[in-house]
């Protein structure tokens, strides 16, 4: 009998650390879009940076350029707004330039856009309609030490 009280008390502690995870997981992918869309997007999340970094001064941007239509619309829109936008790799000179992220993906048929430097991330959610975008979420600010 005592025996089985062990037993059983061990196969109680084996079970009690399986357990299941019942936390949705959710997948982005790399979002396709078209460049009325890309520019929208990319235009309101350039406007929310410069809001939030402040004005142009003598910065000047490093970002990783890929192909897509959105890195090619950030880049021009932050260029409108008067950063000098360089590719990534070794920085040109002597001032280090501000390092920036982004990501444009497909989230549950609506577009999650994020842009980060090394102290705020930005990121929002928008609608994509025939003639462009639409912000579907508040701006989502994140500021790092």
């Amino acid at each position: 009998m005592h025996r089985m009280i062990v037993l059983g008390f061990i196969l109680l502690l084996v079970g009690g650390c399986q357990s299941t995870d019942d936390a949705t997981t959710t997948v982005t992918t790399p979002a396709v879009v078209i460049e009325p869309v890309a520019s929208a997007i990319a235009g309101d999340m350039a406007a929310r940076l410069v809001e939030s970094i402040g004005p142009t001064g003598s910065t000047s941007i490093q970002m990783q350029r890929d192909k897509t239509d959105y890195s090619t619309a950030l880049e021009a829109a932050l260029k409108g707004w008067g950063y000098k936008v360089m590719p990534g790799g070794e920085p040109e000179g002597k001032q280090k330039p501000l390092e920036l992220s982004y990501s444009l993906d497909s989230l549950d048929g609506q577009l999650l856009a994020q842009v980060a430097t090394p102290s705020i991330a930005l990121a929002r959610t928008y609608v994509s309609t025939n003639t462009g975008a639409i912000a579907f979420s508040p701006l989502s600010i994140m500021q790092r030490n």
